[in-house]
């Protein structure tokens, strides 16, 4: 069987949401850059709150990684806890984890109060540990997060795994039952409808070429030319994450885009996918060059990683297929036998700090650096700032921390870098 190079998620959208024809609006209240879920989520509130919106995507709407993605929604942030708290304070983290779980909560809400079907489903996640000492600091951080959030997480140790996971190579893990799965597709694609219908105008295949603030006394407006005319806006909104361009260069200084990539199996045999996942969980381990994998609602594995750190590209993706397909065996040889029929990349917007940033830059609002967080941080995020172009109070822990840039070896459009940074990741993940 031959792999089919494209995104699984996709082939189960019947109908997919297309942006509106014709001429842009002279002009509008807020220009929105990016169609994925931050944009989107930020379209849905600001016309329901009766601001005129114009969302503009390069390419289809949720094209980029909003479509591409495991479809994980998962708790927490990408640093550990005790290296958050050092860094910010507890007072801070406190409100960084609230606001964690309050993104899942979101993101169910909307998916109830829209009709999305989109699969959605609290599964809870699943870490496990690929050395014993992993699993030894798990019992440390499962008590410090009680102490610290008032939030649960249970041990599972490597004598009670079989009934989380149908491997053996792990030596225990961690459950969160709040954790969430989606399809990822389906999802955006209601977003971009639910939007809509509230009267945002959403434009696909409207690049922005550049924003540039209006002269002579037009102080908070700017003017966005696209790839099918311009227009003007009393507020832009960030929001194209890792496929940030040089229309807004100071932006696209902070952001390191990193290559995830994916196959999937073909239909597996029930008995098999229960045996593999027997709470359908979302599963990560506790590599820096992780691995992550789930089940679909139609029994396939999903099985990701960063097998290159690169970005896309018709290389990469075959190059990982092949890695990938390894990986998933030495976790499940009984997949010996099936067929990949999946594969597909994506690219993910990492900060240098390895956290999610939000606030303004060059008197635009922006949200970014989700590290694979994105399905419930990004809908968070575009509800949130929304909320204060609106005049909501900014209650957002992470516009309050600093956002360094990132060197130029590992920025968007000079990634020469990348390949050094996962090489470093492999060795730490040797040594630890």
């Amino acid at each position: 069987m031959t792999i089919k190079e494209q995104n699984y998620w996709l082939d189960t959208v019947a109908e997919p949401a297309t942006g509106a024809t014709g001429a842009l609006p002279d002009q509008v209240d807020v220009a929105i850059v990016g169609g994925g879920f931050c944009g989107l989520s930020a379209a849905r509130v600001l016309a329901q709150r009766g601001v005129r919106v114009a969302l503009l995507e390069a390419e289809s709407l949720g094209w980029g990684a909003s479509c591409r993605n495991g479809g994980m929604v998962l708790t927490g942030m990408k640093l550990p806890v005790p290296t958050l708290i050092k860094r910010y304070g507890r007072e801070a983290v406190q409100r960084m984890y609230a606001a964690s779980l309050e993104s899942i909560d979101l993101v169910e809400r909307i998916v109830k109060e829209e009709g999305i079907d989109c699969d959605f489903s609290r599964c809870g996640h699943l870490e496990v540990a690929c050395k014993q000492a992993h699993f030894d600091d798990y019992a440390a951080a499962a008590a410090r997060i009680r102490s610290e959030f008032n939030h649960e997480l249970r041990l599972i140790p490597k004598g009670a795994l079989q009934s989380e996971i149908g491997s053996e190579i792990y030596f225990g893990g961690m459950v969160d039952e709040t954790s969430a799965g989606v399809n990822p597709a389906r999802y955006v694609d209601g977003l971009a409808k639910a939007a809509q219908r509230q009267g945002a105008c959403l434009f696909d295949h409207t690049r922005v070429t550049s924003v540039s603030t209006r002269p002579n006394g037009a102080s908070g407006s700017f003017r966005v030319e696209t790839a099918r005319g311009a227009l003007t806006a009393k507020e832009v909104l960030l929001a194209s994450g890792a496929y940030t361009t040089v229309a807004t260069p100071s932006l696209r200084k902070k952001v390191i885009p990193i290559g995830s990539y994916i196959i999937a199996t073909e239909v597996l045999p029930a008995a098999l996918a229960a045996e593999l996942s027997p709470r359908n969980r979302m599963i990560y381990d506790s590599k820096h060059f992780l691995y992550y994998y789930r089940l679909t609602p139609d029994n396939r594995i999903l099985f990701g990683g960063r097998a290159a750190f690169f970005p896309e590209s018709e290389s990469t993706v075959r190059e990982s297929a092949r890695l990938l397909r390894k990986g998933m065996i030495e976790v499940y040889p009984q997949l010996r036998g099936a067929k990949v029929e999946y594969v597909w990349g994506g690219t993910l917007d990492f900060a240098m700090d390895v956290m999610p940033h939000a606030g303004k830059i060059d008197g635009m609002y922006f949200a970014l650096g989700f590290a694979g967080h994105g399905v419930a941080a990004a809908t968070w995020m575009g509800a949130k700032l929304a909320g204060v172009i609106c005049g909501d109070p900014d209650d957002n822990p992470f516009t309050r921390i600093a956002f360094p840039g990132a060197p130029p070896g590992l920025r968007s459009g000079n990634t020469w870098a990348l390949p050094l940074a996962g090489a470093y990741y492999k060795v730490l993940d040797w040594l630890t």
